[in-house]
């Protein structure tokens, strides 16, 4: 078996660890099920962007030993499937045996999804299987050209969970449907955003995305970032949508982007000279009163910089708010990394969400209504 997983983990590089294992182990019930089934499973990932290049930093050794660990069992680990003759040594593995590959874009053929690079990777099993849902919208090949040389090409456990609850999301959701948008960027939520806004009943708009909203409205935003750019797109969306959409009403405010600057609450408009780096307790009130069960939530992005003590309450309110509407009964999707990692600090639960998606940009293209390569190619 070969399985695409995905895991692009965050590595300490200081003390050479990974700071959160959150994907490893959300790939662990299809490894674990492989195994128990008496299945050779080749492992194959990447991690990080070498672009071709051999990089120590982004070795994937790191990762496999601590698979190992998660799964009581050794991890053999492989630098290079094809001087190594991989295929000939897995004839001779006990089943069960578990294979990790050295990371994949350590080859630049895997991102051109160049085709002897593909069929090679394919030659090493029968059937393949693709949990890394994350990178299904890329057509590389680990993703893509790899499975079109299989008879046998699956989903694995978390990708089919991925698909089941996006895709009541996007065509059956449970109402009151709530999309909660934070983040610094617009632009990379288009679509996405354009679909959620047809069948969503509310949607939260705050963190950085807020601000161009905001602007385009004519409130003074002082130096908080927006997007220029965009602005013509928010005009007319918000013109469309204004009786669905909620902005912030009040701003956690500072001089500059900086954890030891005073900060300070700011009503509305913002100075000039200060820029808005999380939402105020006005606002984080209006937000707890919008998200209750039951229903549908849908969350990705965080209020502000949550990564500083002082401009993550509004994000940890909300996922605690997110959390407690899940406990009411309510549906809730919560994807991206940043999503994620607000999640841990809020100290909320993996079981108090119904589903936490580990796609980012695959996620919001699932969402925007693109074809994802990478689960087209699936039986």
């Amino acid at each position: 078996m070969f399985v695409r997983v995905d895991f692009n983990v965050p590595i300490n590089k200081e003390s050479n660890s990974i700071r959160e294992d959150y994907r490893i182990r959300r790939a662990l019930p299809t490894i674990d099920f492989l195994i128990e089934s008496g299945a050779k499973i080749i492992l194959g990932s990447h991690l990080g962007r070498p672009k071709g290049t051999i990089m120590q930093d982004l070795s994937l050794e790191i990762v496999s030993n601590r698979l190992s660990e998660l799964i009581n069992k050794e991890v053999l680990f492989c630098r290079d499937f094809m001087k190594d003759n991989l295929s000939e040594k897995v004839d001779d593995m006990p089943n069960g045996s578990v294979i990790m590959l050295e990371n994949l874009r350590f080859h630049k053929e895997e991102t051109t999804n160049d085709k002897i690079f593909s069929s090679n990777l394919a030659s090493l099993a029968e059937i393949y299987i693709n949990e890394a849902f994350g990178t299904s919208h890329r057509a590389h090949s680990s993703t893509y050209g790899m499975a079109q040389g299989f008879k046998t090409k699956i989903a694995g456990f978390l990708v089919s969970k991925e698909i089941k609850f996006i895709s009541r999301m996007m065509k059956e959701p449970e109402h009151p449907f709530l999309v909660i948008i934070g983040g610094s960027k617009i632009r990379d939520k288009i679509s996405a955003l354009g679909n959620l806004l047809e069948s969503a009943d509310k949607i939260i708009i705050a963190g950085g995305a807020a601000y161009t909203f905001l602007k385009a409205n004519g409130i003074n935003i002082g130096s908080s970032i927006y997007e220029e750019e965009m602005i013509d797109w928010v005009r007319e969306v918000y013109k469309k949508y204004q009786h669905k959409i909620v902005l912030p009403i009040d701003h956690v405010i500072s001089k500059s982007f900086n954890k030891d600057e005073p900060c300070s609450i700011s009503d509305k408009d913002i100075p000039e000279d200060h820029m808005a780096l999380d939402i105020g307790p006005k606002t984080i009130e209006l937000f707890n009163s919008i998200i209750k069960g039951p229903g549908y939530i849908f969350w990705n992005g965080p209020m502000g910089v949550f990564e500083f003590e002082q401009y993550s309450s509004g994000t940890i309110h909300v996922a605690r708010a997110v959390a407690l509407a899940t406990w009411r009964g309510a549906t809730s999707v919560v994807g991206g990394g940043e999503t994620i990692a607000a999640i841990r600090k809020a100290e909320v639960l993996e079981s108090e969400i119904s589903h936490i998606s580990t796609g980012g940009g695959a996620l919001l293209e699932y969402l925007g209504g693109s074809q994802l390569p990478g689960i087209e190619i699936l039986d």
